[in-house]
């Protein structure tokens, strides 16, 4: 890698950012508003103001010599990603990157019924917010085919680290489902997923997919309690599925009725990974 650009250059972005800056590589992040751009310069990463839902402020921009991660998120709504559609149709000829690591998620998968997951396994989204990704991911083929460019999906799960407990909702005591009817769920700590990240561009072969995960899947209701356990808050408390169809968000309620457990062992095989936080127990007191 010579040089780096970040599309959606946060959390993560500012991760991966620090492990680039480590390395002496040049970083540059775009972004949307000019308190994230403030953000970047406070990060010394070079801000690029552009908005990935209008084409012309994403024009003249140029990758050359560059690895680019594509962290930007879809649009909340509808079943095609539009922002990676006009972020692929700005980038010239004479502009090409090098490389893409694009973050995906396991949601690509759809529901399973709890069986594990690998890289092979069909893809069947059971909600829009999958099928975006989808859309973006094969997007991502299409173009880099047509233009020569190596590229890596990352299929990411429930990300976890510091800022991202729930502790606001166990302390307001939110309730989660019973854990006799909640599905299995996947996580990774941040520091080892921009750490995934670097390795991803560094080593992976393109055309590549990779799963992402910890390889420990639990549920979401082990997740809550361990979490209020750390915090030394009250377990919260369980309810039905049937309860929870009336009480929870449209949103909560999309993960809980999704159930698959993710196959990591390729990041392991392929990419020598070793994660500093291969369970949750571990990674809970970095957050």
């Amino acid at each position: 890698m010579r040089a780096i650009t970040i599309i959606g250059c946060g959390e993560i972005g500012k991760r991966v950012a620090k492990r680039c800056q480590q390395q002496g590589l040049t970083v540059r992040g775009m972004v949307l508003s000019a308190k994230s751009i403030k953000t970047l310069q406070t990060h010394h990463i070079e801000p690029i103001q552009a908005n990935l839902e209008d084409l012309n402020s994403l024009k003249d921009i140029s990758y050359t010599e560059n690895t680019v991660f594509y962290f930007a998120a879809p649009p909340r709504q509808g079943t095609q990603d539009t922002r990676m559609a006009n972020w692929l149709a700005s980038i010239d000829d004479a502009g090409m990157p090098d490389k893409v690591v694009l973050i995906s998620t396991t949601a690509v998968y759809g529901d399973t019924g709890g069986d594990w997951i690998t890289e092979q396994s069909a893809t069947c989204p059971s909600t829009d917010r999958g099928q975006r990704r989808l859309d973006a991911e094969q997007r991502l083929i299409v173009w880099a085919q047509e233009n020569n460019v190596d590229i890596v999906i990352l299929r990411v799960p429930g990300i976890y680290g510091p800022g991202r407990l729930p502790r606001e909702r166990l302390e307001k005591g939110l309730p989660v489902l019973n854990e006799s009817e909640c599905g299995y769920t996947n996580r990774i700590h941040s520091d080892d997923l921009a750490m995934i990240c670097m390795t991803a561009a560094e080593k992976a072969n393109s055309p590549a997919v990779f799963n992402v995960s910890d390889g420990h899947p639990g549920t979401m209701t082990d997740w809550f309690n361990q979490v209020a356990d750390y915090l030394e808050l009250p377990r919260p408390p369980q309810i039905s599925m049937q309860q929870a169809e009336q009480e929870m968000s449209t949103g909560m309620l999309s993960y809980l009725k999704e159930s698959r457990r993710i196959d990591s062992s390729k990041i392991i095989q392929q990419l020598g990974i070793t994660l500093q936080y291969p369970t949750i127990q571990q990674g809970i007191p970095h957050c």
